[in-house]
């Protein structure tokens, strides 16, 4: 595939007709999916923090870094798409979901080397990583501590920059919110329209709001604080990106009002074997929004992989 190539995938229609969901049911009895604090997985003490670890399939490794301040069941529905072929892991960043952290984060160091810590339990030499938004500055630091680890390298509605003076204020002021208001819930209203387009929030999938948020919940107070210092203060990886020697996929929601199409095509072009996959009818958890189309982006990509 040509380096500057781009995929363009239409994002799945929703089928007229369907039932309506009883008032019982979750948003995860919904969605088919199971309750984000009710995953299967286990659990591996890394560095003073008990982090949560989720695998299915038995095929070549897939490792997948969530976002900020979510946790892996933000793949559960791409997990369906791929655990097939693949060996899925996502793991819970330290005091996200089913990880517990003892103080807030300081840098991205420390969440690279909990994922590169629990790949060497699991005793996986090379996978293909991939990380979605905070993810993706934690993916870069995996590269620049240990490069032999990665088979491909997946960069999901991300950026390579620092953050700038109004980005870092944004998170700054996440921060100072938290600290006030001594809750993750205080700053779910802000994030939440930006994870999804309008259309799923409010028409066509609403419940895909309440399993998300859900998985927000779950974060704990120094996991949310930690995680907007070191978005506010992420060192930037533009040289990392261009010295990357392994195919790297960049995927991104059409509609992502984060880190958007444009940032997103930079990157495909930095890296020396970079690809892009734009997905339509998505936000900025496009992989949640749009498993299937997303799916296929990446199933192309990890079958060029290996």
């Amino acid at each position: 595939m040509n380096k500057n190539s781009i995929i363009r995938l239409a994002g799945v229609a929703v089928l007229a007709g369907l039932a309506a969901p009883t008032l019982a049911q979750t948003a995860a009895e919904r969605l088919e999916l199971p309750e984000p604090e009710a995953r299967e997985g286990r659990t591996i003490t890394v560095n003073g923090a008990d982090i949560f670890v989720a695998a299915s399939g038995e095929g070549e490794p897939v490792l997948l870094l969530h976002g900020y301040p979510l946790s892996g069941a933000l793949f559960e529905r791409l997990r369906d798409r791929l655990d097939d072929t693949y060996q899925v892991i996502t793991i819970d960043h330290r005091g996200y979901g089913r990880s517990s952290t003892p103080a807030p984060v300081e840098d991205v160091a420390t969440y690279a080397e909990d994922a590169l810590a629990v790949l060497s339990e699991l005793g996986i030499d090379r996978a293909v990583i991939g990380g979605m938004s905070m993810g993706g500055p934690i993916a870069f630091e995996m590269y620049r501590q240990n490069p032999d680890v990665f088979a491909g390298m997946m960069l999901i509605d991300t950026n390579h920059t620092a953050a700038g003076a109004i980005e870092a204020g944004i998170w700054q002021g996440a921060e100072t919110t938290l600290e006030e208001k001594g809750s993750v819930e205080a700053i779910i209203p802000f994030l939440m329209p930006n994870m999804l387009t309008g259309e799923t929030r409010t028409v066509e999938a609403p419940a895909q709001v309440d399993y998300l948020t859900a998985a927000m919940k779950q974060a704990s107070l120094d996991g949310a604080i930690g995680g907007a210092k070191v978005l506010a203060g992420r060192p930037d990886s533009t040289e990392t990106l261009k010295g990357v020697d392994v195919p790297v996929l960049v995927l991104v929601g059409r509609a992502d009002p984060v880190y958007p199409v444009e940032i997103a095509q930079e990157m495909a072009d930095l890296a020396p074997d970079g690809e892009l996959a734009i997905i339509d009818g998505a936000s900025h958890a496009a992989v949640f929004e749009q498993p299937e189309a997303a799916g296929n982006a990446i199933g192309e990509f990890l079958g060029r992989v290996y």
